[in-house]
């Protein structure tokens, strides 16, 4: 039986850093603006057009009471416009603006924008305070915690980035009524892999709630979505700046990034952790730390969630050429994350070419 959850206290080196908030709404929003003794300060929205339909409109008016001035900053939704030429854009905006350090961005949106706008928060003026409000299920869980930002580079994702903490995480459950189903399931395939490397008995709970999860039933979500973070908090408290235990995060990324790269975007991040994790749960199948039957369960539970496991239209010297080029590289050799057993994750450092090239032949295989 999984906690609801309302508030996760986040630490960075042993000490208190930020709070994780779950609500149902975004009124309480307020409190942690305060909190944060906005009064005379500016805070900047950036947002993405999208979500700025959606929400834009309720935040300013939320936050113009609790703070000196509240501007906005819009660009076109999509992982293409994570980039430096749109990190450059808000900072002329900032400058225009007269934004100081002690003033304020507000993240508000999925993980394109939370990365981006943590990345301009972290290297303008040097360092300005942020505040994360995610509003899809995979910024929720992921990458709206633990303080990496950054920003793709022609086509190489996240290769220009910074660690930098925000001030708080604010996340309104609501949000996930709204959102496009596939945008939805695409979050689960980084709450699969909470379980798959930490938890086994949150594996089964997600198995078994399959039909609630997909239905969006709330008090189910709550539940899903806490359980997620206290997991990426866990992990990311021991480990901050991913010299070692971060790594187990990267399960189904390895691979996952060089699809997402090659499909040209057209796939979603989650969708592509997803066929990630087949590729990495075959290899761990192959090593002999998993047997069939959970190899074959893992994908089906993939699949139960309306993720893909499969890629066709992709060549293999092109992923391997992604793969040498993947930031988590350490000397030359891929930092690949395995399942030791469902629930327990091993960094391992001697995958070779011949053992990749039959893990992506497996997910390129019609089922």
């Amino acid at each position: 039986m999984l906690d609801l959850y309302d508030r996760l206290e986040v630490k960075y080196e042993g000490e208190p850093c930020y709070d994780i908030v779950l609500n149902d709404s975004f009124m309480d929003l307020v409190e942690e603006i305060n909190s944060l003794e906005l009064k005379n300060r500016k805070i900047c929205i950036v947002t993405d057009n999208n979500v700025a339909l959606c929400y834009l409109k309720q935040l300013e008016e939320l936050c113009k009471d609790h703070v000196g001035k509240v501007v906005s900053f819009v660009f076109p939704a999509g992982e293409d416009n994570k980039n430096l030429e749109t990190v450059q854009n808000l900072y002329e905006y900032l400058i225009r603006e007269s934004f100081d350090r002690k003033d304020f961005l507000l993240a508000l949106g999925g993980g394109v924008v939370g990365d981006l706008t943590g990345y301009t928060a972290a290297t303008y003026l040097r360092g300005i305070r942020f505040l994360q409000v995610p509003t899809s299920l995979l910024a929720m869980v992921d990458s709206s915690i633990g303080g990496k930002t950054g920003v793709d580079f022609k086509a190489y994702k996240n290769m220009v980035g910074a660690f930098y903490m925000p001030s708080c995480v604010y996340m309104n459950l609501e949000c996930l009524k709204t959102i496009d189903d596939r945008i939805f399931l695409s979050g689960m395939g980084e709450i699969i892999k909470h379980g798959l490397i930490q938890d086994i008995a949150y594996y089964e709970w997600l198995k078994e709630n399959r039909n609630l999860i997909i239905a969006k039933d709330v008090t189910v979500l709550r539940k899903m979505v806490g359980r997620s973070c206290e997991i990426k908090r866990s992990v990311v408290e021991i480990d901050p700046h991913e010299q070692n235990e971060r790594a187990w995060l990267n399960f189904g990324h390895t691979i996952g990034h060089a699809v997402e790269k090659w499909m040209e975007f057209t796939l979603l991040h989650g969708e592509c952790v997803a066929i990630g994790m087949a590729a990495a749960s075959y290899l761990s199948y192959e090593r002999g730390y998993l047997t069939k039957e959970e190899h074959e369960d893992i994908l089906s539970t993939i699949e139960a969630f309306k993720l893909p496991i499969r890629v066709q239209k992709l060549e293999i010297a092109n992923i391997l050429e992604a793969l040498s080029r993947d930031k988590k590289m350490d000397a030359g050799q891929i930092k690949f994350i395995l399942l030791r057993r469902i629930g327990e994750a091993v960094i391992d450092t001697t995958i070779t070419t011949e053992e990749l090239i039959r893990a992506i032949e497996f997910i390129m295989k019609e089922r």
